[in-house]
């Protein structure tokens, strides 16, 4: 769970008693690429980890795939419609890599968030990083043209960049396939 715990340390500072304590409830598991985490209209009861690997999570609208986020090593992936208001997913998630992960139920790091101050404090933190990646996200679809999102991805996401199906990458930035080759391909000029 190395990078798992490097990376909640990086957020927030987090004890060896604290470590242990998250460790104990975890079960590690294995995702071939191209496997449906969490389905849309069903419950999961568990959240992710993710030690080695990637996954994006999407919307179906009008039968095309919305991709709405990237999660790569480190990152945590969990229905916030089950998590939060006790329904089923309303996105998808998918590997887009095998996955090596640490599974959680929901319940389990609900207590810990309600018993462990440390824990509770990094889930916040999670938290604002993600509200603020997605009002952001926002803001560029609105008020950028296509090559300074792109830019913009780039910067802050460059794994996602390198390791992500174009089509997936174009599908979050709001702009068609032809248009991020057009980008990608006077990158080197």
């Amino acid at each position: 769970m190395k990078k798992v715990i490097d990376t909640i340390r990086s957020q927030w500072p987090l004890s060896d008693q604290t470590v242990r304590e998250l460790e104990s409830v975890v079960v590690p598991c294995r995702f071939p690429k191209r496997y449906r985490l969490i389905c849309k209209g069903e419950y999961n009861r568990y959240a992710y980890f993710i030690e080695q690997g990637m996954t994006r999570s999407y919307w179906v609208v009008d039968g095309e795939e919305v991709t709405t986020s990237f999660s790569v090593e480190g990152g945590i992936v969990f229905s916030m419609d089950e998590l939060y208001y006790g329904r089923p997913s309303e996105e998808e998630v998918e590997t887009l890599e095998e996955v090596e992960a640490y599974r959680i139920p929901l319940a389990e790091l609900t207590r810990l968030w309600e018993t462990n101050l440390e824990l509770c404090n990094w889930g916040r933190i999670a938290h604002q990083n993600e509200y603020r990646r997605l009002h952001r996200s926002h803001q560029e679809r609105l008020a950028l043209p296509a090559r300074e999102r792109y830019e913009a991805f780039r910067r802050q996401f460059p794994d996602v960049c390198r390791r992500a199906n174009l089509s997936y990458i174009a599908s979050y930035l709001g702009i068609t396939l032809s248009t991020l080759s057009r980008l990608r391909a006077g990158e080197g000029r």
